[in-house]
């Protein structure tokens, strides 16, 4: 893993002309409390609702999120419900149409536009047309991707029981396994 990330770390700080490690101080996140229904449920419907508000779904379904499972209370065979969505309702069906409302009520925040400091937009214009020699490390290992099996028929059933039991439309997602 430690490869991996280092390999890719260096890939993208190549493309994106940056140094360092390449999440340093781009990415933050904290943990939260289990019983903290309100921050677990917003974060849910974040994560149900992100299709949608960035235009690849007109829906919340989407095949590869489990929002279906909350929805239509299938089994898709990875997700457990969390404690949050337990507590909006008595049944599951409660839970589940008072879950629906509450992803309806989502409101995407508008992404602030990035500004510019003197010369950001330059000196990057600059160091491409200088271009840079292409360094190759003596130890660099070669990936292991092309000696791995592409996939197996559990996995094959794993996916394929995620995605139809969390799909807007069965008969379109029964197409993507039809091929396999």
């Amino acid at each position: 893993m430690h490869w991996i990330n280092w390999y890719t770390a260096m890939c993208f700080n190549r493309m994106l002309n940056r140094t360092g490690h390449f999440w340093e101080k781009r990415y933050h996140s904290s943990g939260f409390e289990k019983s903290d229904y309100t921050r677990a449920l917003n974060t849910l419907r974040y994560i149900h609702c992100n299709p949608k508000a960035s235009g690849m779904q007109s829906g919340f379904f989407y095949d590869f999120s489990n929002y279906g499972m909350h929805d239509r209370l299938t089994d898709d065979g990875i997700t457990q419900w969390h404690p949050a969505f337990l507590s909006l309702g008595k049944s599951l069906e409660e839970c589940a149409a008072k879950y629906r409302g509450f992803c309806k009520k989502y409101k995407p925040q508008p992404k602030t536009e990035k500004s510019y400091h003197w010369g950001s937009k330059l000196l990057p214009k600059v160091i491409k047309e200088k271009g840079k020699k292409k360094k190759t490390s003596p130890g660099q290992m070669r990936l292991p991707w092309d000696d791995w099996e592409p996939f197996t028929t559990e996995v094959q059933a794993v996916a394929e029981k995620f995605v139809m039991a969390n799909c807007y439309d069965p008969k379109v997602a029964a197409q993507l396994f039809d091929n396999f």
